[in-house]
């Protein structure tokens, strides 16, 4: 892990770009149902909030392993979001 700020981008550049899929996916699909595509762009927001609130929080002890376990979180619900706007159409 290089330092916060590049976890900080990381988690912005994926969530972001979760969402700007999930509109594409909207956009494209104005016949459709919105519904589950505005609970996935809730999701990506909700983990968002929960990751930065997790990389602000001063009471750690081992920051390596906090700083990993946040990165291998991001993978994990980022990998879900997209599968879970792959199964949209």
């Amino acid at each position: 892990m290089a330092n916060v700020r590049n976890l900080k981008k990381d988690i912005n550049y994926v969530l972001g770009d979760i969402i700007e899929a999930a509109y594409v996916w909207e956009y494209a699909n104005t016949d459709k149902d919105n519904k589950k595509s505005e609970a996935i762009v809730d999701e990506a927001i909700n983990t968002f909030d929960a990751l930065i609130a997790k990389i602000n929080d001063k009471n750690i002890e081992n920051k390596k392993a906090h700083f990993k376990a946040i990165n291998s979180e991001l993978e994990e619900k980022g990998r879900a979001l997209i599968e879970k706007i792959n199964k949209l159409g």
